[in-house]
């Protein structure tokens, strides 16, 4: 089995880090080279563009991906969509410095029938995302929330015992 989680964002954008910077707590967790037996667990970096983001979930049967969504109501809120089952809401899920982004991404890839297997959507709700804006304290806490979240959903997903006892030693 294969589990990539995917950290999207721009960290000179402010709370647009915010998936870059849960990619970086996991990898500081050590959760990329957890590896036992057919299972492996990978955290990589994204931009966010649609087509390099579709490239990089090909021949993975599991994705985890992780974004900023817009400022709609509580800053630092975190949400989770089953992309597989649901689409992204377009007011929640905004379109990237390129126009195409991580919800232009998924929606193209259900279409293309490219999903993978699994791919579960956390979105942190950022509160400033202006260029030079530094990261906002709610969304600082969590980044934090989502990576020990998805790390315990990560152990779930593999079975991989040392991913549980990386999880017990970071709550």
């Amino acid at each position: 089995m294969t589990l990539r989680i995917i950290g999207c964002g721009n960290c000179d954008r402010g709370d647009d880090a915010a998936g870059v910077l849960v990619a970086r707590r996991l990898r500081a967790l050590a959760v990329e080279t957890l590896a036992v037996e057919a299972t492996f667990v990978e955290v990589i970096e994204q931009s966010g563009e649609s087509f390099s983001l579709m490239d990089s979930w090909i021949g993975c049967e599991h994705v985890i991906l992780v974004d900023a969504t817009a400022a709609n109501g509580t800053p630092g809120q975190v949400r989770i969509w089953n992309a597989n089952d649901d689409l992204l809401p377009e007011d929640i899920i905004p379109r990237s410095t390129h126009a195409f982004g991580v919800r232009e991404a998924i929606e193209l890839a259900r279409v293309m029938t490219y999903l993978p297997q699994t791919l579960l959507a956390y979105g942190i709700e950022g509160k400033q995302f202006s260029l030079g804006a530094p990261v906002s304290p709610e969304v600082e806490r969590a980044v934090e929330t989502a990576a020990q979240q998805i790390l315990e959903l990560a152990r779930t997903m593999t079975g991989n015992p040392a991913a549980a006892n990386l999880a017990q030693h970071i709550f």
